[in-house]
C-alpha cells in the first residue's frame, strides 16, 4: 500500500481506481464495508482500491472552532486501511482552493483526470464540493454519464446506532474504550512524547511514563488496561488520565505504568492503545492505600490483557 500526500505522484497512468472518499476517522466496522465493497469494485475492473481522504479535515480550515479532535492521524490511518487491503491512501492537502470547488470541478479535475475513476463506492450521507452541494443523486448522474460504476451503500449499524466515527469519538470521550474497541479494527490509540513529570510513581514502586504533545482525543479521566509501544516494541500497560488528587495534584495527565519494565524513556515518542476500563481516579486517605490499589489494578490489567 502506498500513501500519497500529493495527487501529482499518483500513478494515473499504470491503472483505474475503484475510488472512496471520504475522511475515514478511527477506521471502523462501518469502514470495512465500504472497504470490502471497494476491493470487490477494483477486482471487477481491474482496477487500484483507492482511499481518497483529507488531511487536515475539511472543517478545520472553514470552522477550526468546530473541528472535532481526531481520531488516528494519517499514517495511522493508512496503516490501517492498508490492513484491510487498500491499494493506496490519498491523503489530500485540503485548503481553500479544493474547498472552493463546485462538486462538478471536483468531479471532474478530481474524480476523472487525477484518480482516474472507473468505479466509485460511497455511504448515503456523501456529499463533496463546495457547500457540500454534491449529493449521492447528483453523483449517481455524474457517474452514469461518464460510465463510472456506483455502488451506495446502506449505513452499519451496532445496538440500533449507526457506527460512526462521531459515535465512537463519544464513546471515547467517555472513557468506554471497551465499546469503541468492539466498533473499531483496532483498539483505540493515542501517541505523543515521553516527558519529564513530579516522578510521584517511582517514590511508591510503580514508575510511569507521562505522556505529552497527544494530538488526538484523549479518553476521559480513569484507569485503563492497555498496550504502550515504544521503539517498535509492544509491552502491558496500565494507564492513568486524570489528576492525582492522593497528593493534592489537581492537573490531568496521562501516565502510563509499563508493566515488567524499566528503562528509561524520556524524550522518546510513545503510542498506548486502549483496551479497557478498570475504574474511576480516586483519593486515596494516604500514599500507602493508593499502593494497595495499583497492584490491584496491575492485577486486572494482566487479567485483561491474557485475554487480548
Amino acid at each position: 500500500m502506498k500513501l500519497y500526500h500529493s495527487l501529482d505522484d499518483f500513478p494515473i497512468s499504470d491503472r483505474r481506481s475503484a475510488l472512496t472518499i471520504g475522511n475515514f476517522d478511527g477506521v471502523h466496522r462501518g469502514h470495512c464495508v465500504v472497504i470490502d465493497e471497494l476491493k470487490r469494485l477494483a477486482t471487477k475492473h481491474d482496477a487500484m482500491a483507492v482511499v481518497f481522504t483529507f488531511e487536515p479535515h475539511p472543517v478545520r480550515i472553514l470552522k477550526p472552532e468546530a473541528a472535532p479532535p481526531p481520531l488516528t492521524w494519517i499514517d495511522r490511518k493508512a496503516k490501517l486501511l492498508a490492513e484491510l487491503g487498500v491499494d493506496a491512501v490519498i491523503a489530500y492537502p485540503t485548503d481553500l482552493s479544493l474547498l472552493s470547488l463546485t462538486y462538478q470541478g471536483f468531479f471532474d479535475q478530481i474524480i476523472k483526470q487525477k484518480v482516474n475513476a472507473c468505479a466509485m463506492v460511497e455511504g448515503p450521507n456523501f456529499h463533496f464540493g463546495k457547500g457540500r452541494a454534491g449529493t449521492p443523486e447528483k453523483l449517481a448522474g455524474l457517474c452514469r454519464d461518464n460510465d463510472i460504476e456506483l455502488t451506495i451503500l446502506d449505513p452499519s449499524i451496532d445496538g440500533g446506532e449507526y457506527i460512526s466515527s462521531s459515535r465512537i469519538r463519544n464513546l471515547v470521550r467517555d472513557g468506554n474504550v471497551d465499546k469503541a474497541r468492539e466498533m473499531l479494527t483496532r483498539p483505540y490509540r493515542i501517541r505523543g512524547m515521553v516527558t519529564h513529570g513530579a516522578a510521584r510513581g517511582r517514590q511508591i514502586g510503580f514508575p510511569t511514563a507521562n505522556v505529552d504533545a497527544i494530538d488526538t482525543l484523549i479518553p476521559a479521566n480513569g484507569v485503563y488496561a492497555g498496550r504502550a509501544t515504544v521503539d517498535r516494541k509492544s509491552h502491558w500497560a496500565a494507564i492513568h488520565i486524570g489528576p492525582n488528587p492522593t497528593f493534592g495534584d489537581r492537573m490531568s495527565k496521562v501516565e502510563v505504568h509499563i508493566l515488567d519494565f524499566d528503562q528509561s524513556i524520556y524524550g522518546m515518542p510513545i503510542e498506548v492503545d486502549f483496551i479497557s476500563r478498570l475504574r474511576d481516579i480516586c483519593e486515596f486517605d494516604s500514599p500507602e492505600k493508593l499502593k494497595s490499589q495499583l497492584n490491584n489494578d496491575i492485577a486486572d490489567a494482566r487479567k485483561i490483557l491474557r485475554t487480548h
